[in-house]
């Protein structure tokens, strides 16, 4: 029965479109209230429910983010496949998460491009902060998606079902071109052990993880560090906010926005205004 109406669940969240990591995240926050409990998830009661939540939270410590996933897919399957009402299912609002993006400065990042000796890591490295994608895209690119006369690259399908172009950068083609001729690549641009299949998203982050100790850099986090850096140091630049919005493929503007509060670098360039008072009075 239970293995029955997880199926069901499943046939739901793909009726729904909800993306696949999304919907592996909601069928696991089920299935590890199930194996707490060990009743099928249908049969609980709120109060239950919660006891689970608390435990997530006191016992186990999961991060702010772990609990948001687990406190998302309960909701879809209580409230969305169930159809229950908030006196059947209910949850305590969750407060935002305002943490900034660790950065990574220019030659930090220079180190970690430069440190691979493989051609094919140092490409997918390159494109990644090149053209501020999400690992997932990087690892989903095929040919067809490098635009080389517009210098353009098309993202499609990504996070939120969106199309959408970035900027390719001159460095990275002629690096892809290099590639291109060294590897011979199928379907994929960056391939698996099996030509026909994607490079893991697990593949790449092992990647990134084991060049950046090559390169001594002991900042940041995982590979969507390069992202972040790609924005921060656009802006640096003097790209326009909306156009770093659009190559970001953000949904809103205000999630851009948190580059503004997050480059060390702009921050410097920016001078007290009572500097500006005190030259006024000695002219």
């Amino acid at each position: 029965m239970e293995r029955d109406r997880q199926k069901d669940f499943t046939n739901y969240l793909y009726l729904q479109r909800v993306a696949r990591k999304t919907r592996l995240a909601y069928l696991q926050s089920v299935k590890g209230l199930t194996t707490y409990f060990k009743q099928p998830a249908d049969q609980l009661t709120n109060d239950q429910i919660q006891e689970y939540l608390l435990y997530c939270i006191r016992e186990r410590k999961l991060a702010w983010a772990t609990c948001n996933v687990i406190f998302s897919g309960l909701k879809r399957f209580y409230h969305g496949f169930l159809g229950r009402d908030n006196a059947g299912f209910s949850i305590p609002p969750r407060p935002r998460s305002h943490q900034l993006p660790m950065l990574l400065s220019r030659d930090e990042v220079n180190r970690i491009l430069n440190a691979p000796d493989n051609l094919k890591h140092r490409a997918l490295l390159a494109i990644i902060y090149g053209s501020g994608l999400r690992v997932s895209e990087a690892v989903s690119l095929r040919a067809e998606h490098i635009d080389s006369k517009r210098m353009l690259i098309r993202i499609e399908q990504s996070k939120g079902r969106k199309d959408r172009y970035t900027i390719l950068s001159k460095g990275c083609l002629t690096l892809l071109r290099e590639y291109w001729r060294t590897y011979q690549p199928g379907k994929w641009l960056f391939f698996a052990k099996d030509k026909n299949r994607p490079m893991p998203v697990e593949t790449a982050q092992k990647i990134y993880t084991l060049t950046k100790r090559k390169a001594g850099v002991t900042r940041g986090r995982g590979i969507h560090t390069l992202r972040h850096c790609f924005a921060s140091h656009a802006l640096e630049d003097g790209v326009q906010l909306f156009i770093i919005k659009r190559w970001l493929g953000h949904t809103s503007i205000k999630t851009t926005c948190m580059y503004l509060h997050a480059s060390p670098e702009m921050l410097l360039k920016v001078s007290s205004p009572l500097d500006s008072l005190m030259e006024e009075a000695r002219a």
